[in-house]
C-alpha cells in the first residue's frame, strides 16, 4: 500500500482533522453540560451526542480512506457537504475564527477526495487482511494482484467493463436450467 496517492493522505488527515474537532467539540458540550452551563440542557444533550457520533463516523471514514476502503468516499463527500452550509451558517452568525477554517478545510477535502487520483486508486481493492490471511478456498490468483499494463481507458469505461464482467442477477446458475 506504499502508491497511495498524497490526495488519499490529504482527504484522509482532513476528514480526520474534522472528526478530532467534533469530538473535542462533543466532550466539551458534554461536560459543560454536566456541569450545569447549559441554557437549555436537552439541546445541549443532542448536540453532545451528535457531535460525538460525527466526530467518531468522520473518524472511522479518515481510516476507511487510509486503507483503501471503497465505501470510505462517499460518506466522506457528505460530511464535507455538510461541512459548508454549516460554516456558512457560523460565517453569518458572525463567528469567522471558525468558519473560515472549516470552510476551507471541507473544500479542499472535498477537492482532495474527488481528485482523479484519488478516485482511481479508491476504486480498487485494498484489503490488508486478504493479503496477510492464509485462504481456505484456495481460490485462483486475481487479476489484481498481476502487475497491470498501462492501460488508456478513462476511469468511466474502467468502471463500465468492470460492471460488464459482473454476472447478471437473473441469469440461471451454472449446472442449473431454467423453469418456465
Amino acid at each position: 500500500m506504499t502508491d497511495r496517492p498524497i490526495t488519499v493522505r490529504a482527504a484522509a488527515a482532513l476528514e480526520g482533522a474534522e472528526g478530532l474537532g467534533a469530538v473535542a467539540f462533543g466532550v466539551y458540550t458534554g461536560v459543560e453540560t454536566a456541569a450545569g452551563a447549559a441554557v437549555d440542557p436537552v439541546s445541549a444533550i443532542g448536540v453532545t451526542v451528535l457531535s460525538l457520533a460525527g466526530g467518531l463516523g468522520m473518524l472511522a471514514c479518515a481510516r476507511g480512506l487510509l486503507r483503501g476502503a471503497q465505501g470510505s468516499r462517499a460518506p466522506t463527500v457528505l460530511t464535507q457537504l455538510f461541512a459548508l452550509p454549516v460554516a456558512w451558517s457560523l460565517w453569518q452568525s458572525e463567528r469567522p475564527a471558525i468558519a473560515v477554517p472549516m470552510g476551507i478545510v471541507a473544500v479542499l477535502a472535498l477537492v482532495a477526495v474527488l481528485s482523479p487520483a484519488s478516485t482511481a486508486w479508491l476504486v480498487h481493492d485494498h484489503d490488508e487482511e486478504d493479503e496477510d490471511a492464509p485462504d481456505d478456498d484456495a481460490k485462483p490468483a486475481s487479476r489484481a494482484a498481476e502487475p497491470r499494463p498501462r492501460d488508456d481507458r478513462s476511469l468511466g469505461q474502467k468502471l463500465m467493463d468492470r460492471l460488464k464482467e459482473q454476472p447478471a442477477k437473473d441469469a440461471p446458475a451454472k449446472g442449473t436450467s431454467a423453469k418456465n
